[in-house]
């Protein structure tokens, strides 16, 4: 274990997103920190006839701790560009690859996501630190607020609670850096698809916003874009917000694709499903892998980006896997 401590570490930067509670060792032995750019055959990604996210998307945003309005704007122009045109390579280009899955109906997931509402937590009102469990609660907060609560939108809702850096979470850092789920009607009232992303910022930027940072027992830094070691500057100005960036774009993939755990997943185990994003962790550009990211952007003050957004914005997400090519795919793709 001691002699393989760097490895150890890139196989557990490469699952710190996954969606439930998995274990390493589990995912030690089903990919061994490999990515699948090019190793098809080993990728059993299958459809178990659940539904996607086919309709269009009602996306409710609950800011859970203190959040100042710059972090806010960065994540929320995110979301703005995933269904708005901007140059290419852009997100919403990033999003056709999470477009071509399908239900049983051949429908495909939306590219239709708008931004409904949003809710301020700051009061903290499930405390600084948060179960899994938790978050459902801090969702049933939200839409039961006096006087402005979030509508509670069975239909085509889906709810992103964002907790600050200063918030606790269960598994956070250790073993995730965002999950997704299904709320349960003893605690919300109804079945709604949700995800939780925290901002890793002053917790663990070197797991959670990779490679914006490094981690401090790793005793080198990361490789940058051109084959140097200088860390690859965020493009938005902020580690923990533009890491978070790359987790929320994984999640949404992840949500919209499988939202009852019982649509597209590899594995045998619903309860640790492998998704379309576990299976490119850590890829955001052709090469990636192994603790490279791959061949993108980088602007003249070193900042690292591999899709333009709105308002001028520049993001570095991490690639999904493409089911017709059967490899990890993103729109900055060289080939």
């Amino acid at each position: 274990m001691q002699k393989h401590h760097h490895y150890h570490f890139l196989l557990i930067s490469c699952f710190c997103f996954s969606t439930l509670a998995l274990s390493w060792n589990q995912n030690m032995q089903f990919n061994q920190g490999k990515n699948y750019e090019g190793s098809s055959d080993l990728v059993d990604l299958q459809y178990h006839m659940g539904p996607v996210l086919a309709s269009p998307i009602n996306l409710y945003i609950i800011w859970y701790g203190h959040w100042n309005p710059t972090q806010q704007a960065i994540i929320r122009d995110f979301l703005y560009s995933l269904s708005s045109s901007s140059s290419y390579p852009s997100v919403s280009d990033w999003w056709r690859t999470v477009r071509l899955y399908t239900d049983q109906t051949g429908s495909n997931i939306t590219g239709n996501i708008a931004l409904s509402g949003e809710f301020y937590d700051t009061k903290y009102s499930h405390g600084g630190y948060l179960s899994r469990l938790a978050i459902q609660s801090v969702i049933k907060t939200a839409v039961t607020s006096y006087p402005r609560p979030l509508p509670l939108n069975p239909h085509n809702g889906l709810y992103l609670v964002l907790s600050s850096s200063d918030v606790q979470v269960q598994d956070f850092c250790r073993a995730v850096c965002g999950f997704h789920y299904f709320t349960f009607p003893n605690i919300v009232g109804v079945t709604v698809p949700y995800a939780w992303v925290g901002n890793s910022g002053t917790q663990c930027p070197g797991i959670c916003a990779y490679p914006f940072a490094w981690p401090s027992n790793s005793g080198k830094p990361p490789p940058s874009s051109n084959g140097g070691n200088n860390i690859m500057h965020a493009p938005n100005g902020d580690v923990g917000t533009d890491g978070m960036i790359s987790v929320i774009a994984h999640e949404l993939a992840e949500v919209s694709s499988n939202p009852l755990v019982n649509a597209w997943y590899a594995g045998d185990d619903p309860t640790a499903p492998t998704e379309i994003a576990d299976l490119c962790v850590g890829v955001y550009g052709s090469g990636g892998g192994g603790g490279y990211v791959g061949k993108v952007f980088t602007d003249s003050w070193g900042n690292g980006y591999n899709v333009n957004g709105v308002k001028g914005r520049r993001f570095l997400v991490q690639w999904v896997w493409n089911p017709l090519q059967r490899r990890c795919f993103g729109p900055n793709a060289v080939d």
